[in-house]
Parts: C-alpha cells; sequence; structure tokens
C-alpha cells in the first residue's frame, strides 16, 4: 500500500532533489534509489512520476538551462546579445559538480534554451537555417568550453605574470578562463556576423 508522502510526491519535487544530490555528489550520487531516500518515499512512484533515471537527468537538464533568457532590448544587436546569452548559459552550466550532465542533457534542453537567441537573430534580419546554425556554434561552443574548463588546473604558484591571459603553459587561473571564454565567443560570433554578411545569409 502506498505511503502518504507517495502519493503527494510531484514531479517538481522529485526533480528538485535530484539536482541537490547532484550539487552534492555528481552524477553517479543520482539513482532513482537515492532520490527516493532524500525524499522519504519508496522508488516507486518516482518512476511513474518522472521515468527511468535517464528521464531524470533529462528532467535535470531541462530545469537547469529553464528561461536562459538575459534582459533584451529592441535596439540591441544579436552580436551583442549573444555573448550574454552564452555567458548565461556558461553560468548555468558551470553551477554543476559534474560536468558529464553538460554532454549528457538532450537535445531538447539545448533547443529550448536557444530559442531567445535565435529570436534575437532572426530579429535582426539573419535567414533561420543561419540563426539556427549560428546558435548551435555558439551553443557547443559554450558546452565544450565549460566540460573542459571543469578539468581545468591553475598555474602552480599562482598566475604568472609574463605571460597574457591563458597564454601560461602550466595551467589556467579562474580569471584566465574568464578571459578565454570572452575571447571564444568573441571570435565565434566575429566570424558568424562577417560570413552571414559576406554570403547574403541576412535578408
Amino acid at each position: 500500500m502506498a505511503k502518504p508522502a507517495d502519493l503527494e510526491l510531484d514531479a517538481d519535487q522529485i526533480v528538485a532533489a535530484a539536482i541537490s544530490i547532484l550539487g552534492e555528489g555528481g552524477l553517479d550520487a543520482v539513482s532513482m534509489r537515492s532520490v527516493a531516500a532524500r525524499l522519504g518515499v519508496s522508488p516507486v512512484p518516482l518512476y511513474s512520476r518522472v521515468g527511468n533515471k535517464e528521464a531524470l537527468i533529462e528532467a535535470i537538464a531541462d530545469r537547469l538551462l529553464a528561461d536562459l533568457a538575459p534582459p533584451d532590448s529592441a535596439d540591441q544587436p544579436w552580436t551583442a546579445y549573444a555573448p550574454r546569452w552564452a555567458g548565461e548559459l556558461r553560468t548555468r552550466l558551470g553551477q554543476l559538480r559534474d560536468s558529464r550532465l553538460v554532454v549528457a542533457a538532450r537535445r531538447q534542453a539545448y533547443v529550448e534554451a536557444s530559442r531567445p537567441l535565435l529570436e534575437t537573430m532572426r530579429r535582426d534580419g539573419m535567414a533561420t537555417d543561419a540563426a539556427v546554425r549560428a546558435c548551435r556554434l555558439i551553443m557547443w561552443a559554450t558546452v565544450g568550453f565549460v566540460a573542459l574548463e571543469a578539468g581545468a588546473q591553475p598555474p602552480p604558484g599562482g598566475p604568472s605574470r609574463k605571460v597574457r591571459a591563458g597564454g601560461d603553459a602550466q595551467g589556467v587561473s579562474a580569471a584566465d578562463a574568464d578571459t578565454l571564454f570572452q575571447l571564444h565567443i568573441r571570435y565565434l560570433v566575429e566570424g558568424i556576423a562577417r560570413d552571414a554578411h559576406t554570403t547574403g545569409e541576412e535578408q
């Protein structure tokens, strides 16, 4: 017979508990059993409300990437909005203790997260297929950067003042990573904008 707590459980509570466990112990710590234990219920109702573990991971990604839309204004071009959007995506993904979830997130979560950026590009006259490609390039660049950034180590003995940010072969400091990311996205956005202009992908 189901316990009252089992009957009152909803999907939002399950996802919130899973995110808490993810932050504490990484992806390996997240299981239907560990989430059920956190909530004080049996694992059975979790399957009926969110599905299996794979579906739970998808739900975590959906929650983390929801409402990924920095404030926008009609007079801001997409080339200015895109770095802000990418920065917000990096911040959201950077909150994860385990970078494997960054690349494990299902396509739909990223598609939904990219809609504000896509709409800004289309508003500025970029053709739909060019805008989709541009969003994908910026998104993949950000996801890949975050995944690699998670394993970066600072230079032994602290940052060197003799090299430019990100140029120390011994490691990457947090400040270096910020600079590298800004350059990474700036170069990409400038290249996309130049390509769209020269190939007539803006209409």
